[in-house]
């Protein structure tokens, strides 16, 4: 597989938020998002053996994983590396575009070990530019333990989602982040729309800028 980089730090975002959790972000990507805050994966990494990646990630006491990109599902081998992972005892997160069917991951992770598979979905609004990459059809493959996400630049995003979520409801739980993160004018934007139309979505921030900023590896 082609790695970016593996570190260890706390989830900023959904439900697993300030867990301790060794991140796992594979090179390369499918989209290019207008506010992808992570272009430094689209080329750069290195070829790294599943051994390695397992090696690599033993170095920390922490039983939960991340992994995230990039595009993760862009690389077959990652499939394998989930199924490994949790034959190991490790619950993984897979943060994934939204634009792959994750319906192979699903398939290849035994019964026993779905309740420690976590897939964070990220559909793309209008601002991304990659709206019309989505797999619409991956929002019925969630399950009710996953989390969907979409990343909101302003109010034409946020109508899009409402209307998102009436043609394709989701069984889970759903993440309303603004561009950047930690935006506090947009974050306030954003609860005011929500409040006012009792949207059943969370209000996300990305806990891993509030603390360290934009700094790589955090």
């Amino acid at each position: 597989m082609k790695i970016n980089e593996i570190f260890y730090s706390v989830q900023g975002e959904g439900q697993t938020m300030g867990y301790p959790t060794i991140f796992v972000r594979t090179s390369g990507c499918n989209l290019r998002c207008s506010w992808c805050d992570t272009t430094y994966a689209y080329e750069d990494g290195k070829e790294t053996p599943i051994p390695q990646i397992l090696k690599e990630v033993g170095k920390y006491k922490c039983k939960r994983i991340c992994l995230t990109g990039g595009e993760p599902l862009a690389q077959s081998e990652s499939i394998e590396l989930v199924r490994k992972l949790l034959n190991m005892g490790y619950s993984v997160d897979v943060e994934t575009n939204g634009s792959i069917s994750v319906e192979p991951l699903l398939q290849a992770v035994a019964k026993k070990e779905q309740e420690r598979l976590l897939i964070s979905l990220d559909l793309k609004t209008p601002s991304s530019g990659m709206k019309d990459k989505n797999d619409y059809d991956n929002v019925a493959r969630l399950r009710p333990h996953d989390q969907l996400k979409f990343i909101i630049a302003d109010k034409k995003d946020y109508t899009w989602i409402k209307k998102a979520m009436d043609y394709f409801p989701p069984k889970c739980r759903v993440y309303a982040h603004p561009v950047g993160g930690a935006d506090s004018k947009l974050l306030a934007k954003l609860a005011e729309w929500i409040l006012e139309d009792n949207l059943n979505v969370s209000i996300g921030v990305q806990l891993h800028k509030i603390i360290w900023g934009n700094e790589k590896g955090r």
